[in-house]
């Protein structure tokens, strides 16, 4: 192997931004901590939108969630780390989701859905935290028909490192010789950390790919030289193979994060609201096609 080939390999990503996330309600009400879009990051192509909700302390009765609403032209990722939510489709899906599962839902061509706390959650009460991601569809799948992927905690593939200090959860690619089971329609990689004291991981990513990391709790030193990231922020990384996360071995907390990177579409994007489109004509028809009940309606 050549000295430019082992270069290459070795190539460690720097951050090239860091974000903090903006707090705001959505859907009926609830909290969230959104990274981006913002008027400082609009996307990091091919992710459109990452929320974490929560955590919030519902009391009995009150729980908020999201009533029924469109999509079409994408795909939303839910992960809940605690709590208990109902999803329910226009195409009779309905799935409860708790702590640690994942739920894939690929809209394409258009679903209406809720996202509701489920009926033991409102009745009685507790905390609510996770987050969603909205990803982007190519253009040649963004009216395919509509696709879940539900995928229970006790399912989801998790590593270890040696030293215990380090500890994935992979929802999508590869950490630690751990695979995900989740099919994607473009490479992409999201992975849950959590980092003890001392911790120091090197992760691959794709080259070329694009990438960033949300730190949930705690604080890390991400990249290459490292930049501390905190609670609340986002680091979105600049080219290589590879990321370097580290935790201070006097932290008094573990630290949390999520690892997300993905080929980029290069595409034009256009969004309106629930719809994210090519062109400003396909996101009209989507509106019309809501409209006129073409995405369907929720069953009681």
């Amino acid at each position: 192997m050549s000295a430019r080939a082992i270069e290459t390999i070795t190539t460690s990503r720097p951050v090239a931004r860091v974000v903090t996330a903006e707090s705001q309600l959505e859907g009926g009400g609830f909290p969230v901590r959104r990274p981006f879009p913002s008027p400082r990051l609009l996307q990091v192509d091919p992710f459109l939108l990452l929320d974490e909700m929560g955590p919030v302390q519902w009391a009995p009765g009150e729980a908020i969630g999201a009533p029924d609403h469109p999509h079409r032209g994408f795909e939303t990722v839910t992960y809940l780390l605690a709590g208990r939510m109902r999803h329910k489709d226009s195409s009779g899906h309905v799935a409860d989701l708790g702590p640690g599962d994942v739920q894939w839902m690929t809209a394409g061509s258009g679903v209406v859905h809720s996202e509701m706390p489920h009926p033991e959650l409102l009745a009685q009460g507790g905390v609510m935290h996770g987050f969603q991601l909205w990803l982007n569809l190519p253009a040649v799948d963004k009216m395919m028909p509509p696709h879940y992927q539900d995928l229970a905690a006790a399912r989801i593939p998790t590593a270890d490192s040696p030293d215990g200090l380090v500890r994935v959860r992979v929802i999508a690619g590869e950490s630690m010789g751990a695979n995900a089971l989740i099919d994607t329609r473009i490479p992409i990689t999201f992975l849950h950390f959590t980092l003890q004291a001392g911790a120091y991981h090197e992760q691959l990513l794709g080259p070329g790919h694009s990438a960033f990391a949300y730190v949930f709790a705690g604080e890390v030193g991400i990249g290459s030289p490292a930049v501390r990231v905190v609670d609340g922020q986002a680091a979105v990384l600049g080219e290589g193979d590879r990321v370097v996360l580290a935790v201070d071995g006097g932290a008094s907390e573990p630290a949390e994060l999520l690892l997300l990177a993905g080929a980029p579409l290069n595409e034009p994007v256009a969004r309106y609201g629930p719809f994210v489109m090519n062109t400003q004509e396909e996101i009209v028809q989507a509106i019309r096609d809501y409209q006129a009940g073409r995405m369907g309606q929720i069953r009681p």
